[in-house]
């Protein structure tokens, strides 16, 4: 049986699902054109005439690969594992301490109103540290500060509500903090972090689903992380119990919190000055 068979993967190991492979002959010529499958496989059963061809892959993110391929006489061609490299820096953050940058990322909270719309606020007064583990990314720690008060809806009378004992009651409880606890992999760049949220006091398991953008210089001279990361939370897990309800016993505020994170780090234990 004749046909193509390849495997795609990163320099650490994960496949990269849906990346395309196409086929040149000598002159230049496209002879078959596949896509691997979600495992980053490629099986197809086109039979090829023997001779040499030339095998690039793509994938959106990374830069192309070209590697050579001898088709047999059973018209079949076994490429192996084709690896890609990430465009735009390391296949993962080098290892060390890093610093989040405020001024170029975001916390923010979205809350479900009337049922119908959301409220958005973002926390303007944060500090947060990552620590990339050398041998096995999965053992990297992050920890965060976030100064409960610094909330900011963009308008002031929700503000002073929100600061309030209703709701995050920062006078008695200024800080709200993340330590994680460890890492489990999800893909080639997406984890789930494990760690506990101190927010009014109460200290609860939260995860959060992170992904991984890419690495990079910055035109300071340094070296910055990018990630996205979102969670859950449910209010009532951390005693913001307060609600007003409105006509058809429709609450004003939902009973749960969705995170949004937008971080860039820069490497090293504290940020450039100047």
């Amino acid at each position: 049986m004749g046909g193509l068979t390849a495997r795609i993967r990163t320099r650490d190991g994960w496949a990269v699902s849906h990346a395309v492979v196409t086929v040149t002959d000598m002159r230049g010529a496209q002879v078959l054109r596949a896509e691997a499958d979600a495992e980053g496989a490629v099986r197809d059963a086109t039979a090829l005439a023997p001779g040499a061809y030339t095998v690039i892959v793509t994938a959106v993110g990374y830069a192309p690969a070209a590697v050579g391929a001898l088709v047999t006489a059973s018209g079949r061609a076994e490429v192996g594992t084709v690896t890609l490299a990430r465009q735009g820096g390391a296949e993962l953050p080098p290892p060390g301490p890093w610093t989040v940058d405020p001024a170029h990322s975001s916390v923010a909270a979205v809350a479900q109103h009337l049922g119908i719309s959301s409220v958005r606020g973002r926390f303007t007064d944060f500090a947060a540290a990552v620590e990339i583990a050398p041998d096995d990314v999965t053992k990297s720690r992050v920890e965060a500060v976030i100064r409960a008060d610094s909330i900011d809806t963009g308008n002031a009378t929700r503000d002073t509500h929100l600061r309030s004992a209703d709701f995050l009651d920062a006078e008695r409880h200024p800080e709200i903090t993340y330590r994680s606890t460890g890492l489990t992999a999800d893909g080639p760049d997406r984890w789930t972090v494990h760690g506990e949220l101190g927010l009014r006091g109460v200290v609860r398991p939260v995860d959060l689903a992170l992904a991984y953008l890419g690495t990079g210089a910055d035109p300071w001279g340094g070296t910055r992380a990018a990630f996205r990361a979102t969670a859950e939370l449910r209010r009532e897990d951390f005693a913001m119990n307060y609600n007003q309800v409105v006509q058809a016993g429709i609450a004003a505020i939902g009973t749960t919190l969705r995170v949004e994170l937008d971080v860039q780090a820069v490497r090293g234990a504290s940020l450039p000055t100047g």
